[in-house]
């Protein structure tokens, strides 16, 4: 790779990988699944580099090999075992979106969802992609984003107001 494609990778990694980790975070739902996500992603970008079309945009293809990596991570046996929740974790979901109480049930709800309906949700309403983009990505049309979108909106509202009827 030539010096100036690898200072653009670079510049372009920096911005990258802080919206990558978050997304895969709320994908996932574990900081350290969401990391090891958004590293593998940028590998796959920075290993096409040179091939990518950059007139078509480089967060579509990177938020492609972001959604890849998390459905890879979620086929593999090590993510059925029991897992510990860091001391730190609550700390670190400041920097996701909205206020702690929100954070605290949006969370665990968005992982309620099946894969596919997580990541339109995820891609269109947190990384804020559009349906095509969105489609493109997940590897679907547009209607079924929208279907998949529809249907993991819904599950989340119904879960919500569960949550807040018995809390009441």
């Amino acid at each position: 790779m030539r010096a100036s494609d690898e200072a653009e990778f670079t510049e372009f990694a920096g911005v990258m990988v802080r919206r990558l980790r978050r997304t895969a975070y709320l994908m996932c739902g574990d900081w350290h699944r969401a990391e090891d996500a958004a590293q593998d992603a940028l590998v796959k970008v920075y290993r096409r580099w040179n091939r990518i079309d950059r007139s078509q945009g480089l967060n579509g293809y990177a938020h492609q090999c972001l959604v890849t990596a998390v459905f890879d991570q979620s086929r593999k046996a090590w993510r059925r075992r029991e897992r510990l929740i860091d001391v730190d974790e609550s700390l670190q979901l400041k920097d996701v979106a909205g206020s702690v109480d929100d954070r605290m049930l949006v969370v665990p709800a968005l992982a309620t969802l099946p894969p596919g309906q997580r990541a339109c949700v995820v891609l269109r309403h947190y990384a804020d992609l559009s349906l095509e983009q969105t489609a493109e990505i997940v590897g679907i049309g547009v209607g079924g984003v929208k279907s998949q979108t529809s249907r993991g909106l819904g599950q989340l509202r119904e879960l919500l107001d569960q949550t807040e009827r018995s809390t009441r």
